[in-house]
């Protein structure tokens, strides 16, 4: 998810967040991973490792600092993990811009080749510690279809195809992932809606708001039946960020604006910066939603 749409004016930029009301709903990402639940001695049924995959937000990708591997949701991840086993190892062969194609011909950080891809160095890990306990996270799918979408317009061809390729090539990738070793919990994350932010932009954009809503839920509705292949849980990123919340209305500097649409300009770039990408407080989101499944 590394190319930014401008979708917001500057106008808006400067006032995206600042006067978003302080809620529950705010205040949920900041709880800290040493909070949970999880019991912190080892034990025999704990992780050994940490297999972190997919694209930027797998990464950590912030705007203007670039990827940060042991940073993001992942970082929250792996200290959840922590708690079970303070001896796991985390390897993140995320790559930023991946889609389900490059995952596995290696287009982009693999320099062409498929030997060097990251489906095949995720194999290849899997296969080495597929005799020990270990925990997969995967989000994979949006740069099929985020680059079809261009401001308030949609290529509607470019769109049918990326869907077509995320419901095609994702249940082959976990399942390869899975045959690899069976053994290990994979969990499967959905995707927020960073297009709601287009609804800030004016009429056009607040029809291209309420169509991304229909397309986000097809779109994650692939990357669930993908999971159920191999049945991994699915961590619900869109609910968490409240990606349906038509309302309530929220009071803001542009007016009152739809939950969904506040959601995404305090926990992603899109409105203070015309990136997709989730904040410190999103990349925290995400990883409270990923909690849940890193029980033992």
């Amino acid at each position: 998810m590394r190319r930014q749409l401008a979708l917001v004016t500057a106008t808006a930029i400067a006032a995206a967040t600042a006067s978003l009301p302080m809620t529950a709903a705010d205040a949920a990402p900041h709880r800290s991973p040493a909070s949970g639940s999880l019991t912190r001695s080892a034990t025999s049924t704990a992780p050994q490792w940490y297999l972190a995959l997919g694209d930027s937000l797998a990464a950590g990708y912030q705007p203007g600092k670039g990827d940060n591997k042991t940073g993001g949701y992942v970082g929250g991840a792996l200290q959840m993990l922590k708690l079970q086993n303070p001896n796991i190892t985390l390897t993140n062969y995320a790559c930023s811009g991946e889609d389900t194609n490059t995952f596995t011909n290696g287009a982009i950080c693999g320099g062409g080749d498929p030997a060097q891809s990251q489906q095949t160095k995720a194999l290849a890990f899997l296969k080495a510690h597929a005799k020990t306990k270990g925990v997969v996270t995967i989000d994979l799918g949006a740069n099929d279809i985020q680059r079809c979408v261009e401001g308030s317009d949609i290529d509607f061809g470019c769109l049918t195809k990326g869907l077509s390729d995320v419901a095609t090539n994702l249940p082959t990738i976990l399942q390869k992932l899975h045959a690899a070793a069976p053994n290990a919990k994979i969990v499967v994350l959905n995707y927020y809606n960073p297009f709601l932010a287009a609804y800030l932009t004016g009429p056009d954009g607040q029809k291209l708001a309420k169509l991304s809503e229909t397309l986000a839920h097809t779109f994650n509705g692939s990357i669930a039946t993908a999971a159920k292949t191999i049945d991994a849980p699915v961590a619900d990123i869109a609910k968490a960020f409240l990606s349906d919340a038509d309302t309530p209305m929220v009071k803001t500097s542009f007016g009152e604006i739809p939950t969904n649409v506040a959601r995404i300009c305090t926990w992603t770039w899109m409105c203070s910066l015309q990136n997709i990408h989730a904040n410190d407080a999103g990349y925290t989101l995400m990883w409270w939603a990923l909690a849940p499944y890193l029980k033992a």
